[in-house]
C-alpha cells in the first residue's frame, strides 16, 4: 500500500478513534451510560385527529396564575376551600379532575398560565403548572397572557420552552411568516383512521397572541392583536379553506372591545365584571367574519366572566378563572370550559362537523356541569 493511500486511511480512521475515545472517556468519568443520554421530547401522534366515535374534545384552561407550588397562597376562597392550606396544588388537583372525567382530546392552556410576579423560576413554575397534561399525556397548546413574562422569562423564551416540552403542540410562529408577538400558530384535527377525511382537517384551530401591555398616546393599555397577525390568519385561513370549508376555533387571551356590547345583546353564562381589552380595535371581528370559518372565539383574562355572546354569528365564550392563585370571589367555583365537536356521520364512514357543544365544570365536590349549550349545528346553515 502506497504512503498516500495510507495516508487517507488514517484521516478516514483518526476521527473515528477520536469519537470511541471521548465515548470511553465519558463512561469512565460518569459510570451511568444514561445519565449523558439526550433527552428527547415526547410528542403526540401528528396530525391530532377525531375519535373513532367521531368526537374530538377540547378542554380549555383559563388563567391558572401558577406561582411557586404549595409555597403560593390562594386567594379570593371561602374558608371552606382550605383557607391557609390553599395553594397552587389545587389548582393542579382541579386539572387532574377535570382530565379524569373528561378525558380531554387537546387541552389549550389560553394565556396567564403563570403569575410572573409569583414564580420564582418561569420555567419551573410553567412545569409544575402543566404537568397533569404531561402526566396524563394529552397534547396541549399554550398561547401567552399577560403576566406569563412577568417572572424570568422573556414572551419569546416561554413560547420556545412551551414549544419543547412533553405533549406540545405549541409553537412559536408560524414558518416563515414575519409576525407580530409569539405564539401564533394553527392546528389541524383530522378525520379519524378509516374515514375518508383521514388525511384531511375538519377542524381548525387557530392561536393566537393578544399582548400585554403598552402605551397609547401616553395612556397605558392591554395589548391587542396586530395586522400581522390578521394578515397570517386571512392568509391561513384562505388556503385552508381551497379544498373543504371545516370550521375553526381561535384561542387568545385579551377579549376584543366588541365583547363589552354583550350585556346589551344577551349571553349565557356570567357577567360579572368590566371586559378588561385594549383601547385599540385593530378590526378582529371584521377579519374573523370576513373569513367565513370561525364559529367560536374562546378568551382568558377576566376571571369572573364566564359567558359566551354571539358577535355577528361568532360566539365568543370566557373560560373562567381557573386558577387558585388567581383573583376570584369567595363562594364562586374555579371552573373550566369543554368543547366538544362532533362529526356527522355519512353512509359509509364519518364525515363533517356536523355540531359544537360547549359547557363548564366547577370545582366543587361533585364536578358540577353547567350551561351546556350548542354553538353550531351545520343544518343551521
Amino acid at each position: 500500500m502506497g504512503s498516500s493511500s495510507s495516508t487517507s486511511l488514517v484521516s478516514l480512521l483518526l476521527p473515528c478513534l477520536l469519537s470511541l475515545l471521548l465515548i470511553r472517556l465519558s463512561t469512565h468519568l460518569n459510570p451511568d451510560p444514561t445519565a449523558a443520554a439526550p433527552r428527547f421530547k415526547r410528542t403526540p401522534p401528528f396530525p391530532l385527529r377525531f375519535r373513532h366515535d367521531g368526537a374530538f374534545k377540547i378542554l380549555q384552561v383559563a388563567d391558572m396564575h401558577f406561582g411557586n407550588g404549595a409555597a403560593t397562597r390562594c386567594r379570593d376562597v371561602a374558608p371552606e376551600v382550605g383557607g391557609a392550606r390553599c395553594s397552587d396544588l389545587n389548582t393542579t388537583r382541579f386539572l387532574r379532575r377535570v382530565i379524569e372525567a373528561e378525558r380531554p382530546d387537546l387541552i389549550a392552556f389560553t394565556g396567564d398560565n403563570i403569575f410572573g410576579g409569583s414564580a420564582s423560576d418561569a420555567a419551573e413554575s410553567l412545569l409544575k403548572a402543566i404537568s397533569p397534561a404531561i402526566e396524563y399525556k394529552v397534547p396541549w397548546a399554550a398561547i401567552l397572557g399577560n403576566h406569563d413574562q412577568e417572572s424570568t422569562m422573556t414572551r419569546e423564551e416561554l413560547m420556545v420552552f412551551m414549544s419543547l416540552m412533553d405533549y406540545s403542540v405549541s409553537q412559536v410562529n408560524p414558518p416563515g411568516s414575519l409576525v407580530h408577538g409569539f405564539g401564533n400558530y394553527h392546528v389541524s384535527i383530522h378525520g379519524p383512521f378509516g374515514s375518508e377525511f383521514v388525511n384531511t382537517s375538519l377542524l381548525n384551530l387557530y392561536f393566537l397572541d393578544s399582548g400585554d401591555r403598552e402605551v397609547v398616546n401616553g395612556v397605558k393599555t392591554y395589548g391587542w392583536i396586530k395586522e400581522s397577525q390578521l394578515a397570517w390568519l386571512r392568509a391561513t385561513s384562505q388556503e385552508l379553506q381551497q379544498n373543504l370549508h371545516a370550521p375553526a376555533f381561535a384561542f387568545f387571551h385579551i377579549p376584543i372591545p366588541e365583547v363589552r356590547g354583550l350585556w346589551y345583546t344577551g349571553f349565557k353564562g356570567q357577567y360579572q365584571e368590566g371586559v378588561a381589552c385594549s383601547t385599540v380595535n385593530s378590526g378582529v371581528l371584521g377579519t374573523l367574519t370576513s373569513m367565513g370559518d370561525v364559529k367560536a372565539v374562546f378568551l382568558g383574562h377576566d376571571h369572573l366572566n364566564d359567558f359566551c355572546g354571539d358577535l355577528n354569528g361568532i360566539w365568543f365564550c370566557y373560560g373562567g378563572g381557573f386558577g387558585y392563585h388567581a383573583y376570584g370571589r369567595p363562594h364562586w367555583p374555579r371552573r373550566a370550559r369543554v368543547i366538544h365537536t362532533e362529526l356527522k356521520k355519512g353512509q359509509k364512514s364519518l364525515v363533517e362537523v356536523e355540531s359544537i357543544h360547549t359547557w363548564k365544570l366547577l370545582d366543587d365536590e361533585k364536578l358540577t356541569k353547567i350551561d351546556e349549550q350548542v354553538l353550531w349545528r351545520h343544518s343551521s346553515i
